[in-house]
């Protein structure tokens, strides 16, 4: 039995799967991002988590061959590490895990836990990368001065966008129209007051708007179509870059698959796809095999020493709701 946990901002999911490639049980918790919350909730979070896979499994962690458990925040805070990797100790009563950043299960969740590039681009955007056991993270500086590509990246362009249309800076298009909608403006200014006191800047909230920028483009908007195709091309330069680093050589075949919802706008993924072609030509563009929790089982299934065989994979990408059976039914 193989245990995977993905955290997230607003959930944390927990699946264990078989050697045969069943879904034994799954379960979910709260959010394990701790910053503001303080490091003792990643405990608690997985505490829960563990006791309802238990409950639904009738196992204990100790039938658990190995864990694997994606963290958020996790290498962003080195004084941090000690307690993160000690905590699933006192969850599971031995040491047969392993803590990682949650971007790991996104890599092994897009590509099966075998050596490529995935990238996420959601509310923020980085890349995950391994070739030969080494693993490489670009990207994921936050909403400040990163995450280049990410939702939240391509909602701030386009409230700027906004902005200069209505202070005719720039021709108005059918983004302005449709942030007004979206906002309930009365006056152009009142974004003002729906972001910054509203909302209070809240990253999720802004992020959000990306639908409407790529609602706009789909109505036309040429200034917001060129804020998607340049998110998809900077979500191609975090791929190249840590294609370099990993080491791929000019003449092999680097798998990249994607993940998050900002590839969801068709002028994103177009751009991305286009931006690898013209970078490196022997890039593998591949849909996303699974979700990111099976992922995290995948992966923990490998650092076990034991990886899955093809019949077990091809089981779990034939569970409906997947990414690769979501494929198949198109």
């Amino acid at each position: 039995m193989f245990l995977g946990v993905d955290g997230g901002g607003t959930k944390t999911a927990f699946c264990l799967i078989d050697r045969s490639g069943e879904v034994v049980a799954r379960a979910e918790a709260p959010g394990s991002y701790y910053f503001s919350q303080g490091i003792d909730l990643v405990g608690r979070v997985l505490k829960e988590g563990v006791g309802a896979i238990c409950a639904a499994s009738g196992l204990t962690p100790g039938d658990f061959e190995y864990a694997f458990f994606g963290l958020p925040g996790y290498g962003e805070a080195a004084g941090d590490l000690p307690v993160l990797d000690a905590t699933p100790r006192e969850v599971l009563g031995h040491d047969r895990y392993a803590c990682d950043n949650d971007m790991v299960c996104g890599w092994a969740g897009s590509l099966g836990a075998v050596d490529g590039v995935n990238v996420i681009s959601g509310t923020g955007s980085m890349t995950y990368g391994e070739r030969r056991g080494e693993g490489v993270r670009i990207g994921g500086w936050g909403e400040i001065f990163g995450d280049e590509g990410s939702a939240y990246w391509i909602a701030i362009r386009g409230l700027n966008a906004f902005s200069r249309m209505s202070d005719g800076r720039l021709p108005e298009g059918p983004l302005s129209g449709v942030l007004r909608r979206r906002l309930e403006l009365a006056s152009d200014l009142d974004v003002i007051d729906v972001v910054h006191n509203r909302w209070q800047g809240d990253r999720g909230r802004i992020a959000a708007l990306s639908r409407s920028v790529a609602e706009a483009a789909e109505a036309g908007d040429e200034v917001a179509a060129a804020i998607l195709r340049e998110a998809g091309q900077e979500l191609a330069r975090l791929v190249d870059v840590t294609r370099e680093r990993l080491g791929f050589g000019p003449e092999e075949t680097v798998p990249v698959s994607y993940s998050g919802g900002t590839f969801g706008a068709g002028p994103v993924l177009e751009a991305f796809t286009a931006g690898l072609r013209d970078r490196f030509s022997s890039y593998e563009l591949r849909h996303p095999l699974y979700e990111p929790v099976v992922g995290a089982a995948l992966y923990a299934a490998k650092l076990a020493g034991s990886p899955l065989p093809p019949a077990a994979l091809d089981a779990l990408r034939a569970i409906p709701g997947s990414p690769a059976s979501r494929e198949d039914d198109r």
